[in-house]
C-alpha cells in the first residue's frame, strides 16, 4: 500500500494529470444577531475603536472630567445608527459606546450616548440633537459599566458621566454605573464585597433606588455609605463647583481608611 502512494506522484506526472489541491470548505457567512440581544451589544462594542483622541475624549472633557482613565469600558464609534422609530428611516451619528458586563467580566449589553459633531452647548451638553440621544441594548438587569474589578470596596450610581465625575476624584476606587435609577435597585454586588458607597441622583427615584439597594446590601452584611450631590447628580456637581470642592465633599463621606487608600493616591498622582 505504501508503494503504491509513493507511486501516484510520479505517475500524475507522466500521464500529464492536473495537480489535484484540497480546498477549504467554503465559510459560512455569520447570521446577524437578533436586534437589541447582548451578541448584537458585543458586536457593536468590538465595532468600536479606543476612545482616546476621539469626540468622545472631546465630550467628556467638555462636560469636565479630566484627567480621563482608559480602562477599556468606553469605546468610540463613528457611525452609529440611529433609529427614531419603526416608520423613520436609520440615521448615523457618532457615538460612546459603553460595555455593559457581569460580575465575572462578561459584555452583557451596550449602552450608545450619541453625540453632537458640530460641538459642545450648555443645552444638550454635547449630545446629539435627536429625541433620545442615550439608549441601552442586550442584558442589563444587575449589570453595569464597570470602572475597575470591585473586591471589597465598590462606589455605585446611575449614569456613566456621573460615575466618572467621581472617578477624576477617586480613580483607583472601582466604580459602577448601572445606567438608570430602577438598574441601580437591582444591580448584583460581587460576594466579596464589604462597603457600598452609592452616588445617588438627587430625585425621587434616586431615592427610591438608593433605599432598595441599600436595604438588599444591608441584608448581606454589606455596610452601606449614600452621597448625595448638591445638585441633581454629581456631574453637575462639578460641572458647577469644581474639581476640588467635589474633592473636599467627598473627603469627609469615606471611611477613613478609604481616603488614605484611594483619595491620597488620587491627591498625589493629580497633584
Amino acid at each position: 500500500m505504501l508503494h503504491r502512494r509513493l507511486e501516484l506522484p510520479r505517475l500524475r506526472r507522466f500521464l500529464s494529470l492536473p495537480r489535484i489541491e484540497l480546498q477549504p470548505p467554503p465559510k459560512r457567512p455569520r447570521p446577524p444577531a437578533p436586534i437589541g440581544s447582548p451578541d448584537a451589544a458585543r458586536r457593536l462594542f468590538a465595532m468600536a475603536q479606543p476612545m482616546m483622541r476621539t469626540l468622545v475624549e472631546t465630550y467628556l472633557r467638555n462636560r469636565g472630567i479630566t484627567p480621563l482613565y482608559e480602562d477599556g469600558a468606553l469605546r468610540f464609534h463613528p457611525r452609529c445608527y440611529y433609529r427614531p422609530d419603526e416608520h423613520l428611516p436609520t440615521e448615523t451619528w457618532p457615538a460612546m459606546i459603553a460595555r455593559v458586563t457581569d460580575l465575572d467580566g462578561c459584555v452583557t449589553g451596550a449602552h450608545r450616548t450619541w453625540l453632537d459633531p458640530d460641538g459642545f452647548d450648555a443645552v444638550r451638553f454635547g449630545k446629539a440633537p435627536i429625541d433620545t440621544p442615550r439608549r441601552a441594548m442586550g442584558d442589563l438587569l444587575g449589570n453595569a459599566v464597570r470602572f475597575g474589578v470591585a473586591n471589597d470596596v465598590l462606589a455605585a450610581g446611575e449614569g456613566i458621566e456621573t460615575m466618572l465625575s467621581l472617578r477624576c476624584v477617586l480613580p483607583t476606587l472601582p466604580m459602577a454605573a448601572a445606567l438608570s435609577a430602577n438598574h441601580l435597585a437591582a444591580l448584583l454586588l460581587p460576594p466579596t464585597l464589604r462597603r457600598l458607597y452609592i452616588a445617588r441622583d438627587n430625585d425621587a427615584a434616586g431615592e427610591v433606588a438608593t433605599t432598595a439597594l441599600t436595604e438588599r446590601a444591608e441584608a448581606t452584611g454589606v455596610e452601606t455609605i449614600v452621597w448625595t450631590p448638591r445638585c441633581g447628580d454629581f456631574n453637575k456637581d462639578l460641572r458647577a463647583f469644581g474639581l476640588e470642592a467635589l474633592r473636599a465633599a467627598l473627603r469627609v463621606q469615606l471611611v477613613p481608611q478609604d481616603v488614605a487608600r484611594f483619595m491620597l493616591l488620587a491627591t498625589a498622582e493629580t497633584g
